[in-house]
């Protein structure tokens, strides 16, 4: 019978703890950004827990959706969306069944996979990044060359993974793009998640996973570059579809938050002076994205790229930053407008036509888009 090892035991020191964030880190984790609200949340959380949470499944949800508590601690919503979504997403992870967060790019996945982590484990940085290239050691474990040269295959030589730490310490595992690693590397969870067991066959030994062990994983499955997950992989996972926001007042709020997140670790002006122009990209991308103008009269046709609501974070927040070392400090069209035009034109050919036609069927025809409509003609013929 294999024997149960912990693989932190005798891993080397960088192996088994994250490293500490930067005091002046231009993107903290989550558990860092927001620890003041993590602290506030359990102290004032008397819910039931599962085993190695740091906070109730209750908890949880009002930490991603955000919230008052009766000490008077304003909880800021990370996610913007249906509360549904989070309290199924939340269950899943409460019932030891594997998550995967589908949707199409921009939806907030791995925002959403992160900040769950940091909320249930404490700590978001157990990250498996997908990739064509991502080898089969990446999700179960690899081995310090230097020593299994030296002393051959033993537990000093082992270097776990982020999966394999996770499954020994009890705490949630991420996996980025699932959909991006080959197929037969993705099919390695399949024993993980089923058997709750990962073998090391060299030692003849294996690692069970303690109780609070589990897995979120994020996918697209419209991107190029994509693996299907087998059946028996997906029956694994517990599947949650992330939409687009479902309203342009939501994603308007959406792009707010997180530019001014952004700005203010950019120091960069307050969103308020730029809150026309926030609409009125967000606007663009929406009737652009669904093929209709926000009226429903006109019809336009869609570009090659997905339009997002983080491609629209990046050209506002982009636009903040012109305006703050080469204007005024004031959101203009003009800030905008360059980063509008490389975000919808994708394809030089195809896409350039489609903008120009929005440009003159839409954008010219709302009279206080003039300078907007200016803006973009202008940023065309650069």
């Amino acid at each position: 019978m294999p024997t149960t090892i912990d693989p932190a035991a005798e891993a080397p020191a960088q192996a088994t703890a994250p490293a500490e964030t930067p005091a002046e880190a231009l993107r903290p984790h989550a558990e860092t950004a927001y620890a003041a609200e993590l602290a506030a949340l359990a102290a004032a959380d008397d819910r039931p827990r599962p085993a190695r949470w740091r906070l109730s499944p209750w908890a949880v949800a009002t930490y991603l959706l955000g919230g008052a508590l009766p000490d008077g601690t304003v909880i800021t919503p990370k996610y913007v969306g249906p509360r549904r979504i989070v309290e199924v997403a939340v269950t899943t992870l409460a019932t030891d069944r594997a998550l995967l967060l589908l949707g199409v790019p921009g939806t907030a996945k791995t925002w959403v996979s992160e900040h769950l982590a940091a909320a249930v484990s404490g700590d978001s940085t157990l990250l498996v990044q997908g990739t064509a290239g991502t080898p089969e050691e990446a999700i179960r474990y690899g081995w310090n060359y230097a020593r299994l040269l030296a002393e051959g295959p033993s537990r000093g030589a082992l270097v776990p993974s982020p999966v394999m730490r996770a499954m020994a310490e009890g705490m949630t595992a991420r996996v980025e793009e699932l959909t991006r690693i080959p197929a037969d590397v993705q099919d390695t969870l399949i024993t993980i998640l089923s058997e709750k067991t990962l073998p090391i066959p060299e030692l003849g030994e294996e690692v069970q996973a303690v109780r609070g062990f589990n897995l979120i994983a994020t996918a697209n499955d419209r991107d190029r570059g994509v693996n299907e997950l087998s059946s028996a992989l997906r029956r694994r996972f517990n599947t949650v579809v992330l939409p687009l926001p479902a309203s342009l007042e939501d994603e308007v709020d959406i792009v707010a938050r997180r530019v001014t997140e952004l700005g203010r670790s950019l120091e960069l002006p307050e969103v308020p002076s730029g809150s026309a122009e926030i609409r009125r990209v967000v606007t663009v991308f929406r009737e652009l994205r669904d093929g209709v103008t926000a009226d429903g009269r006109t019809k336009v046709k869609s570009p090659s790229g997905s339009l997002s609501t983080a491609e629209a974070i990046s050209v506002v927040t982009s636009g903040l930053a012109l305006a703050a070392h080469f204007g005024d400090g004031v959101l203009r069209p003009g800030d905008v407008a360059s980063g509008l035009l490389g975000a919808v034109v994708r394809d030089p050919a195809a896409d350039r036509l489609v903008w120009h036609e929005y440009l003159e069927s839409v954008v010219r025809e709302r009279d206080d888009w003039k300078d907007f409509y200016r803006s973009c003609r202008a940023a065309e013929q650069r």
